[in-house]
C-alpha cells in the first residue's frame, strides 16, 4: 500500500481519538486501532516512516502513538 495512503488512513484514526481529554489515553486507542484493524505489513510501513522520514505528514499525536505503543 501506498505510504501517503497509510499517513492518511492513520490521520483519521489520530483525529477520531483527539478529542479524548487524556492525551496518554488517546495515544495508546490510536495504537490499539492500529494493532487490531491494521495488517502486519501496514504496522511495518508505518512504523518504518516514522523512523526514517520523522513521520512526515502524520499528526504529532499519531507519531507519538506509533513510536511509543504500535506492535509491527
Amino acid at each position: 500500500m501506498q505510504t501517503e495512503t497509510l499517513i492518511k488512513m492513520a490521520n483519521q484514526v489520530g483525529d477520531f481519538f483527539a478529542a479524548n481529554p487524556n492525551q496518554a489515553q488517546a495515544q495508546l486507542e490510536i495504537a490499539n486501532h492500529l494493532n487490531r484493524f491494521w495488517t502486519k505489513d501496514m504496522r511495518n510501513q508505518i512504523a518504518a516512516h516514522v523512523q526514517a522520514k520523522q513521520g512526515a505528514g502524520l499528526h504529532s499525536q499519531v507519531i507519538s502513538s506509533i513510536a511509543a505503543h504500535l506492535n509491527p
